[in-house]
């Protein structure tokens, strides 16, 4: 299992999991949900570093977190991300300022998540899509990921979700 804990080992607990931080530098107790993310962006690294199958990389990421996550997020969402790749890259492409190769491997994971979020899971709030997209860049990313994943997933979201946005007035 490739393991993202040393990408900003300055938040980990002693478990060696990073965890998010408030605004105030105290540590924010994640929700299953927020859990299950982490584990989606991992796994989803994996699969573009190792490709090794997906049904695999499912089975080890079921076992290894066997704490309480929301499980059936994961199952869903892991195998459907991988196979929409292609179509999610191809979404994505008029947002990106560079090629999709050029991107750093958790960027990519990142914003393939969240596009298929943006896409397929409208049970999800957009603007909950792009924060949980945002905050897992802060800890897992480069210096400014997050601020490039923010813009990416936010323009993505004025076409993919206008008439949510349009309910609150954004567009």
């Amino acid at each position: 299992m490739i393991d993202l804990t040393s990408a900003n080992a300055d938040n980990a607990d002693p478990s060696g999991k990073p965890d998010l931080m408030d605004d105030g530098g105290k540590k924010k107790k994640l929700s299953d949900r927020q859990k299950a993310r982490r584990m989606l962006l991992q796994a989803l690294y994996q699969w573009q570093i190792a490709r090794a199958p997906v049904n695999e990389i499912l089975a080890e990421f079921l076992v290894y977190y066997q704490g309480k996550i929301d499980r059936d997020f994961f199952k869903e969402v892991f195998p459907q991300v991988v196979a929409h790749a292609a179509e999610l890259d191809e979404q994505m492409t008029p947002w990106l300022d560079r090629e999709l190769s050029a991107l750093d491997p958790i960027e990519l994971s990142l914003l393939r998540l969240g596009m298929y979020e943006l896409a397929h899971r409208i049970d999800v709030p957009y603007k909950v899509v792009i924060n949980e997209a945002v905050e897992l860049a802060k800890v897992f990313g480069a210096t400014d990921s997050h601020k490039y994943v923010n813009g990416v997933l936010d323009r993505a979201a004025k076409d993919l979700r206008a008439l949510e946005q349009r309910g609150t007035g954004r567009i």
